[in-house]
């Protein structure tokens, strides 16, 4: 009995499987799970003839085992049923499905609504009043031609849970963060229209808080007086937990505004001035360094979810099909959004610096008004455009040719020609900057790393197998998952200029060494020579991506992974404005064959695939474009501006009877 129960207890699992993968991806091969199956038949076959011959009675009749041996069949049917190959390449429906989407949001703009109805749809969309002076903002918005007047959903969700919170305990909180230098976190302060940066603020970090106020003093003269706690690391600040955080969205849904639209006066008494000694006390705890996954990444996921349930994997190695199913088709990304949400995703802990070894992190528990300029799902930080962007820190300025062609002053310069005449390449310089590694062998699941793994230095291990959709050589109106060793890549003829440049960063001990033994270092590249390339391959670090939005002004096509969100991602839509990329990676060599084509030669025979040009050239230009229209600077400052307004009610101790009416 004890051997059939082990027997059961090993196949439910695969039996599971079996019946949850029925489409091509991932492949499943046939003949090795059949045999599998006949193995445990032919392992109780020797069995029972061993009892026979020692003359012991078998507790099965024939019956039954004939019996079992259908009910085997019927179970194991799904996998003999199932193709390995699709009519249609999935990147064709995500491109369809992305147009029907982005004008299904066209409609929720309201770039052409009047003041009246913008209010009208504010109270039915957020269930209150829009704050005091919103019809400022409306007209600061119409002046700068932007286009989304409607929908600021992310300010909405930022800021809800701090409902719960009574003004003067918001004042007092931000008071204590900016008052404590070891938080890491600095202030501004706007009074009588005007932004300024506190005193004591990090001299490695002063420029960020100042380029925020220049950003805040193109409407500070409408704002009333109000202080800011800003984040001065890349990594984000505060993770509630789901109970909690649950708890206090419900508490403030059940508000209201009654429609007084004058601020409180002599709001700036409300304020306390920074102390001359430092405050010592915190609620931050120091998490450097260290796997921040299940101490705060999972905080935020219910306690159902597999993030909380079902924490480990039982392999780094290897793609965890249920983490990506729920945001996939097949082998592809899917849903942008829902490719965010750890909670469905325990194997994040293993696939990003920030999780894995974040290298400057204190984070806390209790629900803090920290302004920070990206975060990951879970986190509570209140997002706001980034000073990186708006102070051209990293800037899109594309640089044309000069002097006389084949003379000592003649220069090519780094001119963004048009997608065709691009390099057929998927181009990446960067550092590995993500996460901390010392001593911990960290950095092998950093996606920086394994990036440029991937691009260069796949072997023959299984663990470097590699799984591309690719033209069934059979049939070419299908399409076929082929898994090929590492080294068979480069051979389908996909070129990358992947590396990384200068040193390596954030590494210690013999982490150091072996990162520099793996990786072959590059000298820094101009910025500008990205326009060269058709591809461009985008990834966020200990924080958000600061080159995104010059890709994103280029006529090169971005790929995107992303673990954190910014305060735009509501705005873009994947697979119609960028190309969306899984944090694992597995999908890489897939979307680039569709898109660049393919040349070169699979299990010793010759493939060639016209690569979809027309497409690439499609979804760059058209992110291209949107960019120009709702990412501007002028884009920035509508969405901070109506940011502050929102903040300044919260912290208003008449909050519950503020709010705009249409007079």
């Amino acid at each position: 009995m004890s051997i059939y129960l082990t027997a059961l207890t090993t196949m439910i699992p695969a039996f599971k499987f079996i019946w949850s993968h029925k489409n091509p991806f991932p492949p499943m091969p046939i003949s090795t799970t059949t045999f599998a199956f006949l193995l445990i038949f032919f392992g109780r076959w020797i069995y029972r003839r061993v009892q026979q011959a020692l003359g012991e009675k078998d507790p099965m009749r024939n019956s039954r085992q004939v019996f079992l041996f259908i009910i085997l069949c019927i179970l194991l049917s799904p996998a003999w049923r199932k193709k390995d190959y699709t009519h249609f390449h999935p990147i064709d429906m995500l491109m369809y499905d992305a147009k029907l989407h982005h004008d299904r949001y066209l409609e929720t703009v309201g770039d052409t609504a009047s003041l009246g109805e913008t209010v009208a749809r504010y109270r039915q969309r957020y269930n209150r009043s829009p704050p005091p002076d919103f019809d400022v903002w409306f007209e600061f918005a119409k002046n700068k031609s932007a286009l989304i007047v409607d929908e600021f959903d992310q300010i909405y969700d930022d800021l809800l849970p701090f409902h719960a919170i009574a003004p003067a305990d918001l004042r007092r909180q931000t008071w204590e963060m900016v008052s404590n230098p070891w938080n890491e976190i600095s202030g501004i302060t706007i009074r009588n229209g005007e932004a300024k940066v506190q005193e004591n603020v990090l001299p490695t970090h002063r420029w960020m808080l100042e380029g925020v106020a220049v950003l805040i003093n193109s409407f500070a003269q409408y704002l009333p007086d109000m202080d800011l706690a800003f984040n001065l690391n890349d990594e984000s600040r505060v993770a509630v937990p789901y109970e909690r955080i649950q708890h206090l969205r419900q508490q403030a849904r059940s508000q209201d505004n009654t429609g007084h639209s004058s601020w409180s006066a002599d709001r700036a008494a409300g304020w306390l001035p920074i102390p001359e000694h430092e405050y010592r006390e915190t609620v931050f705890r120091e998490n450097s360094w260290r796997n921040s996954f299940r101490t705060f990444g999972s905080a935020g996921c219910p306690p159902s979810s597999l993030a909380r349930s079902s924490p480990h994997i039982s392999s780094h190695s290897h793609l965890c099909g249920p983490c990506v199913a729920p945001h996939s088709l097949g082998q592809f990304l899917a849903n942008w959004t829902d490719a965010a949400d750890i909670c469905h995703q325990p194997d994040m802990a293993h696939l990003h610096g920030f999780y894995l070894s974040p290298a400057a992190f204190k984070a806390s528990y209790q629900l803090m008004p920290v302004f920070s300029q990206s975060k990951p799902h879970g986190y509570n930080d209140i997002l706001y455009p980034s000073a990186w962007n708006y102070m051209d820190k990293v800037v899109y300025k594309p640089v044309p040719p000069s002097g006389t062609p084949g003379t000592e002053d003649a220069n090519p310069g780094f001119p963004d020609p048009p997608f065709s005449a691009k390099k057929n390449v998927l181009f990446w310089r960067g550092a590995t900057s993500e996460g901390v590694s010392s001593e911990s062998a960290a950095w092998r699941g950093m996606t920086r790393q394994r990036l440029v793994h991937m691009s260069h230095n796949l072997t023959t291990h299984p663990h470097d197998k590699v799984t591309i959709l690719l033209p069934n050589p059979a049939d070419h109106t299908k399409y076929k998952y082929q898994t090929l060793p590492g080294p068979a890549v480069k051979q389908l003829g996909l070129t990358t200029d992947i590396a990384i440049v200068d040193f390596i960063a954030r590494c210690g001990g013999h982490d150091c060494d072996d990162q520099k033994a793996e990786f072959a270092l590059l000298p820094p590249s101009d910025f500008q020579a990205h326009w060269g390339f058709k591809y461009l391959f985008d990834l966020d670090g200990a924080g958000f991506s600061g080159r995104f939005l010059p890709f994103l002004q280029s006529h090169s096509l971005p790929f995107k992974t992303a673990l954190f969100r910014e305060w735009y991602d509501s705005r873009l839509t994947a697979w119609l404005h960028f190309v969306p990329q899984d944090t694992r990676l597995h999908s890489v060599w897939s979307t680039l064959a569709y898109f660049a084509g393919v040349d070169g030669t699979m299990w010793g025979q010759k493939i060639w695939w016209k690569g979809h040009d027309a497409e690439g050239e499609m979804i760059a230009e058209a992110g291209r474009e949107w960019a120009a229209k709702v990412l501007r600077k002028e884009d920035m400052e509508c969405y901070f501006f109506r940011l502050l307004l929102e903040w300044g009610r919260l912290t208003d101790d008449r909050r519950d009877e503020l709010g705009f009416v249409v007079p």
